[in-house]
């Protein structure tokens, strides 16, 4: 499920950017700017966007069942993507258009200060929520880099409204230049192109939120140090002889399926082996609270390694599935 921090983010942004788009329209509809029109459609795009996410957070949380017997946790993935999908559909798409259409047909824009103290109001309002997206994802992220941290991000409802607010503020300033100097030099062209421009910055923004979301939703490991981690805890137990393979994906932010196949040491009875595996999931668990889900197999290495060759014969099988059908094919001890 996500963090609650991601809804405070989404509920303030859902709130800025729909009183935003209100204002937008009655200043486009006053003055006549192609860019404000833009920018007032970008508004109602991501205030949809942050109801679609909202909607996906609310869905994800619903408790497995016999048809998704590991939950709905990937479905805020889903409902990520189709933001970026209405991003660039329904922003870029649309302030492209209208930004084309003004340069084709320029008009002198009427009103044009109505513009300037919207957009000034806007930015305001923009501010404050893309504030509140900024200390969220900063407070997330600790040492990371920025675009690490965006990379890394397994909460695509925190990252998708810091993105979608960027965006809007830099769509402000580029809607308040054009408006400006289409003014001072008597060009109401470059009100267009100012549309146009704020078209191309909601492109990208979809291109690269498309990029993540869909790196989550086909599925996602573990970070490299969090898996060694997870094998220095598995190496520290008692009677492991090797470990054959360990597997991980993200079902959700703070969701993670883990299964691993582990050799112990032929003087382990099975009383043992079976107290061993329960002590390894438990310490796994509590270094890593996002592993919810830990499947441990007891397989003789030599075995494990026949039944890799065998699955590399079979190209329709990928490696998760030759280690699914492998702990379902030998006896093992599961966690519970």
């Amino acid at each position: 499920m996500a963090a609650a921090s991601s809804k405070t983010v989404i509920y303030a942004a859902l709130i800025g950017n729909g009183l935003i788009a209100i204002t937008k329209f009655i200043a486009a509809a006053l003055t006549g700017s192609a860019a404000m029109l833009s920018e007032a459609v970008h508004s109602v795009v991501d205030t949809g966007n942050q109801g679609l996410l909202l909607y996906g957070i609310k869905r994800s949380n619903r408790p497995p069942d016999d048809a998704h017997p590991f939950g709905y946790g990937m479905e805020l993935y889903f409902w990520a993507f189709v933001v970026a999908i209405l991003i660039f559909a329904g922003g870029a798409g649309i302030s492209i258009y209208h930004g084309v259409e003004k340069i084709l047909h320029p008009e002198p824009l009427s009103s044009v200060y109505v513009n300037y103290i919207v957009l000034g109001l806007a930015m305001i309002f923009e501010a404050f929520a893309w504030w509140v997206a900024f200390k969220a994802f900063r407070a997330q992220k600790g040492s990371l880099g920025w675009f690490e941290a965006v990379r890394r991000s397994k909460d695509p409802a925190l990252f998708t409204v810091l993105f979608e607010d960027s965006a809007a503020m830099l769509g402000l300033i580029v809607a308040f230049v054009g408006i400006a100097l289409g003014q001072a030099f008597g060009m109401p062209v470059l009100d267009g192109v100012a549309s146009v421009l704020i078209g191309v910055i909601l492109a990208l923004t979809a291109a690269l939120l498309a990029y993540e979301a869909k790196g989550l939703l086909i599925g996602e490991g573990v970070e490299l140090e969090t898996k060694r981690g997870i094998e220095g805890v598995i190496a520290q137990q008692e009677g492991v002889f090797r470990l054959n393979e360990l597997r991980s994906m993200h079902l959700g932010p703070e969701e993670v399926l883990l299964t691993v196949s582990v050799d112990f040491t032929s003087d382990m009875s099975a009383d043992q082996v079976e107290a061993t595996i329960s002590k390894m999931e438990r310490e796994i668990k509590e270094r890593y609270p996002d592993v919810r889900r830990v499947f441990i197999e007891a397989q003789h290495w030599r075995a494990h390694q026949a039944d890799r060759m065998a699955s590399q014969q079979q190209p329709s099988s990928s490696g998760d599935e030759a280690l699914l059908k492998t702990a379902s094919s030998s006896p093992s001890l599961e966690g519970s």
